[in-house]
């Protein structure tokens, strides 16, 4: 497979062919910076861990050159720190047992670039290739700019290809943004609550992230413990961890959805839910 960066890499921990590991993905996860994965797509993680019949393969679009750093890598350059975070997420594939990690190597910039067809092209070409089931990605009300624009790329990408090369399922995952602002009818609940020791360890690996001051590891682990307690004000807890997910999969299923005004049906209905409450009480 040909990606448009020479620097891109497609990492497999088990040294097995690179056609054979994305053959065999059945779950992926799409991300926008290294550590995203771990954070928003465990429970694609968990769904393949320890199964022979199910693989998950993870694909980070940018190079990390813009991160935060302290600490030990408090002076390092960006050239360091692309390293360093390349390094970080094969390490968080071979403890989460990915059948793949795919690292395409973009700046920022032309991620966010709508004009450049470079993205969708590489995106394209790694899910037509793996064909996987479910493909874990940011969310559409994520708020980072960067987060968003990998969404909108792998919606185009997945338009481009024919029916039966698309995955079943496009789920939009929390990062820098919670989804329990979403109806109850809406949000998808992901239980995450097993193997959390590896939960732990697949996050824990991007030491310069929490070395840069950024608790991630702690904080995403706490956010799953919220949302399953706090998920349901009328019943007991079904499970101990939890992450949400907004439907990205009729976008996906019908071409002619335009994806701003998808969103805005969440957010609409949303509003009407919590303004009707107050009317009915006020």
């Amino acid at each position: 497979m040909k990606l448009n960066k020479d620097t891109a890499e497609i990492f497999v921990p088990d040294g097995r062919p690179v056609q054979e590991a994305l053959a065999r993905t059945t779950h992926m996860g799409i991300s926008a910076h290294q550590d995203d994965i771990e954070i928003m797509a465990f429970h694609g993680i968990l769904e393949c861990f320890g199964k022979e019949d199910k693989n998950f393969m993870g694909v980070v679009v940018t190079n990390g050159a813009g991160s935060p750093r302290d600490d030990l890598y408090a002076d390092y350059t960006d050239e360091q720190m692309m390293k360093v975070r390349r390094l970080e997420q094969k390490k968080a594939a071979f403890v989460g047992e990915y059948s793949a990690q795919a690292l395409l190597d973009f700046t920022s910039s032309e991620v966010k670039d709508s004009k450049n067809p470079d993205v969708v092209d590489d995106l394209a070409k790694l899910i037509d290739a793996a064909r996987p089931e479910v493909i874990y990605t940011h969310n559409l009300g994520d708020k980072h700019d960067t987060h968003v624009a990998v969404c909108s790329r792998i919606i185009a990408a997945i338009r481009s290809l024919p029916k039966e090369a698309r995955p079943k399922k496009l789920l939009g995952c929390e990062v820098w943004r919670d989804l329990d602002w979403m109806n109850d009818d809406d949000k998808i609940g992901l239980n995450v609550e097993a193997h959390e020791n590896i939960a732990s360890a697949v996050l824990g690996v991007h030491d310069s992230q929490i070395c840069g001051g950024k608790r991630y590891d702690l904080a995403t682990l706490g956010r799953r413990r919220a949302h399953a307690t706090y998920f349901a004000s009328h019943g007991t807890d079904d499970c101990a961890l939890l992450n949400f997910a907004m439907n990205l999969t009729p976008l996906i299923e019908d071409d002619s959805l335009d994806v701003v005004e998808y969103l805005k049906g969440f957010i609409k209905r949303f509003e009407d839910e919590v303004t009707g409450r107050v009317a009915k009480f006020a």
